[in-house]
């Protein structure tokens, strides 16, 4: 299986975090032990310097971009994982995102997440411009970044366009707002290319109904049908191994003719989780801490330590965690991850 074949299969794609010392410095060892856990746990690739990685590892002053891609790719590698997918995050202008998907590609990634967020006044034709020049050096992957952790509107127009670049492999949509996730999906559907151009859910807020979803924008008999066959998700960078199992469920049940209700109340519950982990009551402040304290508590992380010292749990966040956890033991997969944590530390 090669890795396009998995990609629109449909998988799961944690968004790595990053492994810091108490110093805050790149821990080494519990970053591989990270990307261990995710191709035991059945992940199907692994997108690093993304937002959950924290996008200031693209600050040349702060020096860690290469360095994680490179460590991360070799991990994966010596994992030997069949049709593993690995996703670079791009950053910037049309020069830094170029180079950055240069350095990706020489270091084995397969796709880069361009985020747009350097982009924030651009019209569309200034942004298609800058999605065709990147694409000349990877193919891409499509982000729809919501709009409180730095991403920008993004209209049905741009979408349509973008689903025109030849070397467009998938999108993430992540606006967190079902309007804008139709716009990207309708885009698609009219392009024309929905056969080549798989859909990914990043709404961390509604993953299950996303997975279990397809959608037609006509009632017509030939009228092409939509699923969202996968999720590139910083939630799934947590309880990995539960994730793998809900995304087989959802491709079980998606074109039947009658989805369970129990899977609808899974949706609600992963949603909840999902808002502590993430702290939507702060406006997602500390989501990036909020990861790392789970795998904290799983002893995948030594600590939710973040590259800035001002980032941390929100108040009342770690009760909230506390919360989710003893609600959903079914979610958790920390029983998993205790049994193979010393391996994976090796």
């Amino acid at each position: 299986m090669t890795w396009r074949e998995t990609l629109k299969q449909g998988t799961v794609i944690p968004a790595s975090p990053l492994a810091l010392k108490k110093d805050r410095s790149f821990d080494e060892a519990r970053q591989r032990a990270l990307i261990r856990y995710y191709a035991a746990a059945g992940a199907g690739g692994l997108a690093v310097g993304v937002h959950t990685t924290q996008f200031a590892i693209h600050d040349p002053a702060v020096g860690l971009y290469e360095e994680v891609l490179d460590l991360a790719s070799q991990t994966v590698d010596e994992a030997a994982v069949e049709g593993f997918v690995k996703v670079a995050g791009l950053v910037g202008d049309t020069a830094q995102a170029t180079k950055e998907a240069e350095r990706a590609q020489s270091l084995g990634y397969h796709c880069g997440l361009l985020s747009l967020g350097a982009l924030k006044d651009a019209s569309v034709d200034e942004i298609v411009s800058h999605c065709e020049e990147v694409s000349r050096h990877i193919p891409l992957f499509g982000f729809y970044l919501q709009t409180a952790v730095g991403g920008r509107l993004l209209p049905y127009e741009f979408w349509r366009r973008f689903a025109e670049i030849e070397n467009v492999a998938a999108i993430k949509m992540a606006p967190f707002n079902r309007y804008h996730t139709l716009d990207v999906v309708r885009a698609i559907a009219d392009s024309g290319r929905s056969d080549e151009i798989a859909l990914y859910t990043g709404n961390d807020d509604n993953i299950v109904l996303d997975l279990l979803t397809t959608y037609r924008f006509s009632n017509e008999p030939d009228a092409p049908r939509l699923p969202i066959v996968g999720g590139l998700l910083g939630h799934w960078a947590v309880w990995t191994q539960n994730a793998v199992r809900i995304l087989q469920r959802c491709k079980e049940v998606r074109d039947t003719e009658a989805v369970p209700t129990e899977l609808l109340t899974l949706n609600a519950q992963v949603t909840d989780a999902n808002a502590a982990f993430f702290d939507a009551a702060h406006g997602f402040a500390g989501c990036i801490a909020g990861i790392h304290e789970v795998l904290r508590r799983q002893g995948l992380m030594s600590g939710n330590w973040c590259l800035d010292p001002k980032e941390g749990l929100s108040p009342g966040q770690e009760q909230e965690i506390d919360r989710v956890y003893r609600a959903y033991p079914h979610l958790q997969d920390d029983a998993f991850v205790e049994k193979h944590l010393e391996t994976w530390l090796s």
